[in-house]
């Protein structure tokens, strides 16, 4: 016999016990974007090449699952969502009241090197608010991505919310004479500051022109955790044209408090060393990450308001972030959090009746009996979930079969004990076991 086919690298297989781990994901998060208003949406699996060129740039062809059509289109597996969301919100244009609040749970491809936190095929909730200038769309988001977390059942001791600003740190490095075109490498690079070493990092930013004493000076910057630390380096390198109010140091400012108002402070931390790679970014960022620090980030987003006037539409603001499953899912079975077991049903129909009680041909063959089909039938057009053994044997096997599936009763279908129109039920979370009429069950 030759070998079993595996699945691809960084793939996964979900059987019925993985499916019931990713619905408490999906459930928890389609039920707190639904309470704070966003709508769902969806978009096709592959698009356009340019579509994720024209965001990232080039490079990110290397990260893709790339390949020509038959009609020698170049094409693209879905990497992320927020280029898509941007197509579609460009082709609709003013058909489109705002600001949008829409939501999507896509599954999405990666070619990338595999590791923990990090797969190759994924799903991931996107979470936007596109046409909203006012950074009350930062306090929603933000706002939303807490509850989330305390949806699943953690808290301020598992999680927090890392909050910075790109435009603060663009005029913080124009303050030191970075120039403009030089800022975005400079972005990647503190990007990678926590993965790549000091060393490593210092020369970076040696090769982008910054001097040892500007490289002091940013690992100052990146050290402030109070605001009044950061008001301190925001008055010693001051940009020659002041501090930019509309998305910089007094939008940070603000949002810390109001989320504080809110009573959200111990989840959220200033922390001026989230950058968010991607040169998309204008203002707020931030990331969610376990507080054990054993984790990649578990979600991560912010403002972009040039994007969708950058693929081929007018200026309009938006705001998202993502929230990976792999991660999530790491932390909640760290925690303990993870529902257990396969989703069961409420009702098994056991078949007590044997040959020597019904001489028919469904007996002969072990098939079901029509009337126990009909009382199946009956109590799932009563919204009851309802199973029943297929090859009808031995009473042990269909409770072995009834544990299985985790059914809540157990329902003897031909019992003894039970008169004509009632049935003799089981409790198998209690043992309890009695006789009902069909109207109680």
């Amino acid at each position: 016999m030759s070998e079993p086919i595996q699945g691809p690298k960084g793939t996964r297989d979900f059987y019925p016990e993985d499916m019931g781990v990713q619905n408490h994901i999906f459930d928890c998060w389609r039920k707190v974007c639904r309470a704070f208003g966003y709508e769902e949406y969806e978009g096709p699996t592959f698009e356009n090449l340019e579509l994720y060129t024209g965001k990232s740039g080039a490079e990110i062809v290397g990260q893709l699952y790339h390949f020509k059509d038959k009609g020698d289109r170049d094409l693209a597996l879905r990497p992320e969502l927020t280029p898509t969301l941007a197509r579609m919100v460009n082709q609709k244009g003013s058909g489109l009241r705002k600001p949008l609040k829409w939501f999507s749970i896509p599954r999405l491809y990666r070619y990338e090197r595999m590791q923990r936190g990090r797969l190759r095929e994924f799903f991931q909730l996107n979470m936007d608010i596109v046409g909203c200038d006012t950074w009350a769309a930062e306090i929603d988001l933000i706002s939303a991505v807490i509850e989330m977390m305390k949806e699943f059942g953690l808290g301020e001791k598992d999680f927090s919310i890392r909050i910075s600003s790109r435009q603060v740190l663009s005029e913080f490095l124009e303050g030191l004479g970075v120039p403009e075109d030089k800022r975005a490498s400079v972005y990647s690079a503190l990007d990678k500051r926590a993965k790549i070493g000091e060393a490593e990092f210092c020369r970076l930013l040696e090769k982008e022109g910054l001097i040892k004493r500007n490289i002091d000076a940013v690992e100052t910057f990146f050290n402030c955790k109070t605001w009044e630390d950061l008001e301190k380096r925001l008055d010693q390198f001051k940009p020659p044209g002041g501090w930019s109010s509309a998305i910089g140091a007094d939008a940070l400012k603000w949002i810390l408090e109001r989320l504080g108002d809110l009573g959200y402070q111990n989840f959220i931390k200033l922390d001026l060393s989230v950058v968010r790679g991607l040169a998309c970014y204008t203002g707020i960022v931030f990331g969610v990450y376990d507080n054990a620090g054993n984790m990649r980030a578990i979600a991560g987003g912010g403002r972009y308001d040039n994007l969708l006037q950058n693929l081929g539409g007018q200026p309009v603001s938006g705001v998202g972030f993502g929230m990976g499953d792999v991660v999530l899912a790491d932390l909640l079975k760290e925690k303990g959090l993870l529902p257990e077991g396969r989703q069961g049903v409420d009702y098994y129909l056991a078949d007590v009746l044997t040959p020597a009680d019904v001489a028919s041909a469904e007996d002969l063959f072990g098939l079901p009996q029509k009337e126990l089909l009909h009382l199946a039938q009956v109590l799932r057009a009563k919204g009851r979930s309802v199973s029943y053994s297929l090859e009808v044997g031995k009473l042990k096997r269909q409770l072995a079969e009834a544990n299985d599936q985790n059914a809540c009763k157990v329902i003897f279908f031909g019992s003894d004990k039970a008169p004509i129109g009632s049935f003799e039920v089981k409790d198998l979370s209690s043992g309890e076991q009695k006789v009902v009429g069909e109207s109680e069950l």
